[in-house]
């Protein structure tokens, strides 16, 4: 078993393989937030290409359904998932299916609100909630990616799912080291605050001999710079609270890891983040769309395989049957971090009970580039806003959109719609 580096002597977590529970920390809580109730947090674990559909599916639904072979991994907490069906993205023509499967995904667009690029593109349900959320943390939200391919094949649209707006990406982080730097590295930020400090004054100065255009720029930068301030006084304000937790930086590069190390290693710092409510919004993209670079999945296959490619040939029984080993493989990084998620004691109950953490993807089918029926398998209890242990047959046509308005209001961000939604979940929320 392999355990990574980012351990303290009160508080660890563990690479691939792992099964230890967390312990509780009264140290991982904010000061004031330890007599309150916890807070709801939300998080994606994305897989690209969608999924083998037979294994995927079960046969049965309601509350206490068979899980399908491929879902097999969510028995240890499968009294806190949900599985939704008959959940559909409009596809719009015109565009790659994949850039627009990982772009489009969250996005609050509706199917004729278009990009430049031509993608259905605004802000993502993450960054509308973000918004809200945002304002009790040192975070808006959390971007990671597991994208450990050295070759650009692909554009922005492959690689990302979470966006600020048309054009505007929140690029994800792949390095664990510089995600632990940017989440615990108080130091780093303290001195980063200086120079700071220096911007706002030079700006100061300059702005009485601009024009109006420049000055409105020059406001919207400022801004942008008070954030990353405010940021970092909230940090600092949880010096004290995270020096408790004697976190230690992951000592292994993210180059040399086994593909379950690193998908791992990223998820044991975003519960880290959502544990010490550093963020309440956070993002983990599996792998990018398409990118058919050889990639290794030791103790899975033999040699390093192409997903993408694998999902063209659907009609050969060898092939279906390495995707379906594909597809329970990313279920077991799912349901790890659910269950790691599940161990950490969190006021009356755990960690899991105050989050929605969804997997899912922006296909359905990777053979047809389909996006109805598109796989979403929701762990957590949400702050108790839904009952869980059960597969919810949506009505077929049902927007994606549904869940994520759904999950807007759950998270304190109310809006009347989102994207293509026609309304709530009602046979989901309580």
């Amino acid at each position: 078993m392999m355990r990574t580096s980012m351990m303290g002597r009160r508080n660890f977590l563990r690479g691939a393989g792992a099964t230890l529970a967390l312990p509780f920390l009264e140290a991982a809580q904010p000061k004031a937030a330890k007599a309150s109730a916890p807070p709801t947090r939300m998080a994606f674990f994305y897989v690209p290409n969608g999924v083998a559909q037979k294994a995927w599916h079960p046969g049965e639904t309601g509350m206490d359904f068979a899980l399908s072979p491929s879902l097999k991994p969510l028995e240890p907490v499968r009294e806190k998932i949900t599985l939704h069906t008959n959940l559909d993205r409009i596809k719009v023509p015109g565009t790659d299916g994949h850039a627009q499967a990982s772009s489009c995904y969250l996005s609050s667009a509706t199917p004729d609100e278009l990009s430049p690029a031509g993608y259905p593109l605004k802000r993502t349900i993450d960054q509308v909630i973000a918004d809200e959320a945002g304002k009790h943390t040192a975070f808006r939200s959390l971007e990671l990616s597991c994208n450990s391919y050295r070759d650009n094949r692909e554009s922005v649209y492959f690689d990302n799912i979470s966006w600020y707006g048309h054009g505007h990406v929140a690029r994800s982080m792949k390095d664990p080291q510089k995600v632990f730097r940017r989440l615990f590295a108080v130091d780093e930020h303290k001195a980063n605050a200086s120079v700071l400090d220096v911007i706002l004054a030079d700006a100061k100065d300059l702005q009485p001999k601009l024009g109006r255009l420049d000055r409105d720029k020059l406001g919207e930068y400022l801004e942008s710079v008070r954030t990353v301030e405010r940021q970092i006084e909230r940090i600092t304000k949880r010096q004290d609270d995270l020096a408790e937790l004697e976190l230690l930086e992951p000592g292994k590069l993210w180059t040399a890891m086994r593909r379950d190390e690193y998908v791992q290693v990223m998820g044991d710092l975003m519960i880290l983040a959502l544990q010490t409510d550093l963020t309440r919004v956070a993002t983990l993209m599996v792998a990018p769309e398409r990118w058919d670079t050889p990639l290794a999945f030791h103790g899975v296959f033999d040699k390093p395989i192409r997903h993408h490619g694998w999902t063209h040939q659907q009609h050969k029984k060898e092939v279906l049957r390495d995707l379906e080993k594909l597809d329970l493989f990313h279920v077991e990084q799912f349901a790890q971090l659910a269950r790691k998620m599940d161990a950490i004691k969190e006021g009356e109950g755990t960690l899991l009970d105050n989050v929605m953490f969804t997997m899912g993807s922006g296909l359905s089918s990777g053979s047809l580039h389909e996006c109805t029926n598109l796989p979403t398998v929701v762990a957590g209890l949400g702050g108790g806003s839904f009952s869980a242990n059960q597969h919810i047959k949506h009505p077929k046509g049902t927007p994606i959109a549904n869940l994520w308005l759904s999950m807007a209001k759950i998270m304190g961000a109310n809006k009347d719609r989102i994207g293509d939604s026609t309304g709530l979940l009602g046979n989901w929320l309580s």
